[in-house]
């Protein structure tokens, strides 16, 4: 019996016209790599710590083992460049909930909406087939385009963690937002009758 042929078939787990999600593979490390020192995304995203290559591949390899994580890579449908990322993790079955972070890593590529198209796919993930019930994340203060990114998605504000973050000579509040399956459904899903 022969092998199969290999093909170098883009594995699609979630798409939109625009965008799609697929797994972060070990050969991604070396161009994701230099999207962890980009100083904007640092400040947003609230990294402090430096990482080495190495670093960042021991990280990939555990997180594709680890099952209360999603990390997916956001690619572009018609040119397949990686955009950024975005992450499902700290999943609890018994509670069914979870932590959702998203980043668009090129400036060239923010504000165009594929990080809510991402987030959107994501919660859909969670919602419909990991059968979650709250999906929560948490966001600086001081990133306001996000916060009303994550309002206009259906989160709600819960609460404020006060000088969470010290960055920059100065702390900031962490605002924690959550969207519950009933609300993702009517916001997101449109029923047929």
């Amino acid at each position: 019996m022969s092998q199969p042929k290999p093909t170098n078939r883009i594995v699609k787990l979630m798409e939109t016209k625009r965008i799609y999600l697929r797994p972060f593979e070990t050969t991604d490390v070396e161009a994701y790599y230099p999207s962890l020192f980009d100083a904007e995304l640092r400040r947003l995203t609230g990294t402090q710590r430096s990482f080495t290559l190495a670093q960042v591949e021991r990280y990939v390899e555990s997180a594709a083992q680890d099952d209360s994580r999603l990390m997916l890579l956001i690619a572009l449908q018609g040119t397949h460049e990686i955009i950024g990322e975005v992450v499902l993790m700290d999943i609890h079955a018994q509670n069914r909930s979870a932590h959702i972070r998203v980043a668009i890593d090129q400036p060239a590529h923010q504000g165009k909406g594929y990080g809510s198209e991402a987030i959107l796919l994501m919660l859909d993930y969670g919602f419909g087939i990991a059968n979650l019930h709250r999906i929560e994340l948490e966001v600086f203060a001081f990133n306001e385009r996000a916060i009303r990114t994550y309002e206009k998605l259906g989160f709600q504000r819960e609460g404020v963690k006060r000088d969470v973050l010290y960055y920059h000579h100065q702390y900031h509040d962490a605002i924690l937002m959550s969207i519950l399956e009933d609300e993702f459904r009517r916001r997101h899903l449109t029923t047929s009758e």
